[in-house]
């Protein structure tokens, strides 16, 4: 069935699906037509908006069956990570969303409590689903009631740390849970690592049809309940082992396993999560799918099988309708192999996203200096430290949002040593369809306060390279590098540089000295024409490194009448909130206001409507600052008048 097929019979069975009852009353050969529709309405929607096309492929039939077998809400489903859900947005009676999928008003690109009572985890970062299900289980234990707990966790989430240590709980606490392994080798791109060497095995082994057939049959023809229960799952965990690979990861925390079992034959999987649900304890569901299955585009992606195009798409060969445009990403990844070219000991580090930050450049010309460390933000840092230990200077790249996750480790691993290691954080400050946990706004407050780390905030192409190479001169404490997602910005060329600020426009008149943080320098160019049409002077910099606050930054402040800070990040311990902190030391007592994003869940849109949103809008600034240096004017004029008053 072809993509305009499917979405021109969407009044057929998908066009019957209101709720998880619909799914149950189809029979398997419906079952069959309703994942062909499915696959056929993602295309063609997710075509239109951008969003995460590959993964929602590749868990059709198995969504199907877990609606089939458990009952949402009541029992719960959670999706670690969650881009993974959009089939069960579809099948829980979401359908018309998508039209406005990861837009504004639209449907989340993850769960979202506020679309429906089916969702419960909105996190979206990876690896942990399995520690929400684990207290969901054992409140459910304590308060008497039975409710089935499901979390769907992938082979690449499985890499992260988090997982473990749940599942070394879980397995103690022995409540009834069922954690189904979505096992497709991938988390953006291919997974790495011994767990994904191991699981590899599985799949490749030439038994591996043999055992499934196996599976299918012992389960489909055994009771499932009671003792005949935990002997088929002991017999079938026992074959596996016998036939395929030593399942000993998991039996050794004394969880029971099922599988591998085919995740796209509904019957088969369906069959498991019953057998799993009934079991009375823990139960791990290993589903071997394809990530894009069905999709030739997306299956002869080899980089991340249509893993979440940014934006529309040709159905027919995958690739985005846009124009290509220089990125950030992409003039880092450039900068950084020509550094690497020069010097012999940086290496780069990346938690299983080397394609999206860019790290991949450098892998494919230097594989042997390049670490993917899986979903692992807390290893990549403690790592890194290793390797500058070592004599290396690492430069570690994750989005923004992602370090978050290793505070602990850049504090006390990284910084107290006073390693030389370079975090590159991509996609900071307001990334926009991707919703509240990708956005990048905590870093510059989070890790303002690491001591010895400098952050640096470029504002163009050129400055990118100028302080990735700053930062990798640095050989005493850790550096970070900042930039937001999309098209890079036109190169904004410095007046004159004063220490490490470049001063971008300036006046005669010293009424304002406007900080414009990182990429919000041309907004600052805009706002300094507005203001000087209404008589005031106003002095724009670019700190390029933000933290710690340069002491030429405060030298100009206290030149000006009033100063003003724009930057992407929280106000919360901000630049300007560190900027007005080095004044108040410094006893430069020049009004500060400070301008940035609140501390706040922001929900999705682009980046321009949530910055318009929030007053991020060179229109709005210069309405701001014209008010508050206006302000000042007449609070100077103020007592000359009440002096007059009293003299008469």
């Amino acid at each position: 069935m072809s993509v305009e097929e499917g979405t021109a019979n969407h009044g057929r069975l998908l066009g019957t699906v209101r709720g998880p009852q619909d799914v149950k009353r189809m029979t398997a050969e419906q079952l069959d037509i309703l994942a062909a529709e499915i696959r056929d309405f993602l295309i063609a929607k997710v075509s239109r908006t951008g969003g995460h096309v590959g993964p929602n492929l590749g868990v059709v039939e198995l969504t199907l069956a877990m609606h089939r077998v458990f009952d949402s809400p009541r029992d719960r489903l959670l999706f670690d990570t969650g881009h993974q859900s959009y089939v069960h947005k579809i099948v829980t009676g979401r359908q018309e969303g998508f039209d406005k999928l990861r837009q504004r008003g639209g449907l989340s690109g993850y769960p979202s409590q506020a679309e429906s009572e089916h969702d419960l985890v909105e996190n979206s970062h990876a690896s942990t689903a399995l520690s929400y299900a684990d207290g969901l289980a054992k409140a459910y234990a304590l308060r008497g009631e039975r409710r089935s707990v499901v979390a769907v966790v992938g082979d690449g989430a499985l890499t992260g740390g988090m997982c473990w240590e749940a599942l070394n709980n879980i397995a103690t606490a022995g409540n009834p849970l069922v954690i189904v392994v979505n096992d497709n080798g991938r988390s953006y791109s291919p997974t790495i690592g011994g767990l994904a060497d191991h699981l590899s095995s599985l799949r490749l082994n030439p038994s591996y049809e043999k055992v499934l057939d196996t599976v299918k049959d012992a389960l489909g023809s055994t009771p499932l309940v009671g003792k005949p229960m935990y002997e088929v799952l002991h017999a079938v965990k026992k074959g596996i082992k016998d036939a395929v690979a030593p399942q000993a990861m998991f039996e050794d925390l004394g969880i029971k396993y099922v599988g591998p079992v085919d995740g796209h034959d509904v019957p088969a999987i369906e069959s498991a999560l019953r057998a799993a649900k009934n079991f009375g304890g823990p139960v791990i569901v290993h589903a071997v799918t394809r990530k894009g299955y069905g999709y030739r585009a997306a299956e002869e992606d080899e980089a991340d099988r249509l893993h979440g195009p940014g934006g529309a798409f040709d159905i027919e060969t995958g690739k985005l309708l846009a124009a290509p445009s220089v990125k950030w990403t992409h003039v880092f990844a450039d900068e950084l192999v020509t550094i690497a070219d020069e010097r012999p000991d940086v290496v780069g580090i990346t938690a299983a996203m080397a394609e999206p930050t860019g790290i991949a450049t450098l892998a494919r010309k230097y594989p042997n200096r390049v670490y993917d460390v899986g979903i692992a933000e807390q290893h990549a840092a403690t790592s890194a430290a290793g390797l500058a230990m070592g004599g290396l200077h690492p430069v570690v790249a994750v989005y923004a949002t992602f370090l978050n996750r290793a505070f602990d480790q850049v504090l006390l691993d990284v910084a107290m040593h006073k390693l030389p290691v370079t975090f590159v954080l991509d996609r900071a400050g307001i990334t926009g369809p991707d919703g509240p946990s990708h956005y990048g706004i905590w870093d510059m407050s989070v890790f303002g306060v690491v001591p010895g780390l400098r952050v640096a905030a470029p504002r163009d192409s050129a400055t990118l390279r100028e302080e990735l190479r700053e930062a990798v001169a640095v050989d005493d404490g850790p550096t970070i590098l900042r930039f937001p997602t999309g098209t890079v910005a036109a190169d904004l060329p410095a007046l004159r540089r004063v220490g490490p600020v470049d001063v971008l426009a300036e006046s005669a008149r010293k009424d304002v000295l406007l900080v414009a943080v990182g990429s919000f320098a041309a907004l600052g160019m805009e706002v300094a024409t507005r203001v000087a049409e209404q008589g005031y002077g106003v002095t724009v910099v670019d700190p390029r490194w933000v933290r710690p606050v340069p002491a030429e930054l405060v030298e100009l402040a206290a030149g000006h009448r009033l100063v003003v800070t724009v930057e992407d990040g929280v106000r919360v311990g901000g630049v300007g909130s560190a900027l007005a902190q080095a004044m108040r030391d410094a006893d430069v007592l020049v009004p500060v206001k400070d301008l940035g994003v609140p501390a706040d869940w922001h929900p999705h849109g682009t980046r321009a409507q949530i910055l318009a949103d929030l007053g991020l809008t060179a229109q709005d600034v210069a309405r701001n600052v014209t008010g508050w240096i206006s302000g000042l004017d007449a609070e100077s004029v103020e007592p000359a008048a009440d002096e007059a008053t009293a003299k008469n």
